[in-house]
């Protein structure tokens, strides 16, 4: 099976299985979903709490819980996108996807308008990809990535601010507070962080599950095993030479 190099699309047959996510890749995936939502269930709370704080100290305590909890899972946030970086200089090619976008090749331009078109309902027969297809490949990136990236920043800006302005934790994130003019406004952009990633999460829950269902490659269960199967030949001229060839 012959793979093109930047956008892993399968150029000649015949189809196998590929072992696409290694177990260090789909255990980040899971435990960063895990977090990403408890993260987005204590914002909520932090955001609007839904009772209001008049009793005394002991009676609405648990609130302090909840921003225990909420300070927990980003730091674990951090520590798992840290992790997932880490092995995506040590782990197969496929890891590493994520994190590059080659613009410089034409055939990957060409994949993203041409999946944008497939699940948009405007391409029956799109091509079939090993991976992350080039549109999934930019939405992870400039989306998840990226969007964890800043959100992880501001998340340690706010923190810090709790500690003071002569302490370590200013001394390497007061910036955020500094560049963004306020700490209002590191929250105010925190807040709509949360909100970008959701967005992508909804685009990525609808194209793997639609993927699953009509496409040519298994997503859903690859990110289980790590395997990636095709369920129908994409050269079906190459299958029956191999058939009547005996090969």
């Amino acid at each position: 099976m012959k793979i093109s190099k930047w956008s892993y699309e399968i150029l000649e047959g015949p189809i196998e299985p590929v072992y696409v996510y290694e177990a260090p890749v789909r255990f980040w995936h899971w435990a960063q979903a895990v977090v990403f939502f408890l993260l987005c269930i204590t914002g909520f709370l932090i955001g609007w709490p839904p009772i209001p704080n008049y009793a005394d100290t002991w009676s609405t305590y648990f609130f302090g819980h909840i921003i225990l909890i909420h300070l927990v899972c980003g730091m674990l946030f951090a520590a798992l996108l840290a992790y997932r970086i880490y092995w995506a200089f040590v782990g197969n090619k496929y890891s590493r996807m994520i994190f590059i976008l080659p613009f410089w090749d034409i055939m990957w331009l060409k994949g993203i308008f041409g999946c944008a078109a497939y699940y948009l309902f405007l391409n029956k027969h799109p091509k079939e990809y090993v991976g992350h297809n080039p549109l999934a490949q930019t939405a992870m990136c400039l989306m998840y990535i990226l969007g964890s990236v800043l959100i992880i920043i501001t998340g340690f800006g706010l923190y810090a601010q709790q500690w003071g302005w002569d302490t370590g934790w200013m001394t390497y994130f007061g910036w955020v507070t500094e560049l963004l003019g306020g700490p209002q406004p590191v929250r105010t952009f925190h807040h709509l962080l949360m909100y970008y990633i959701l967005i992508f999460l909804c685009a990525h829950l609808y194209m793997s599950f639609r993927e699953d269902i009509m496409g040519g490659g298994t997503q859903v269960s690859t990110i289980i095993n790590g395997i990636r199967y095709f369920k129908e030949p994409q050269f079906p001229d190459a299958e029956i030479e191999r058939t009547y060839s005996g090969k």
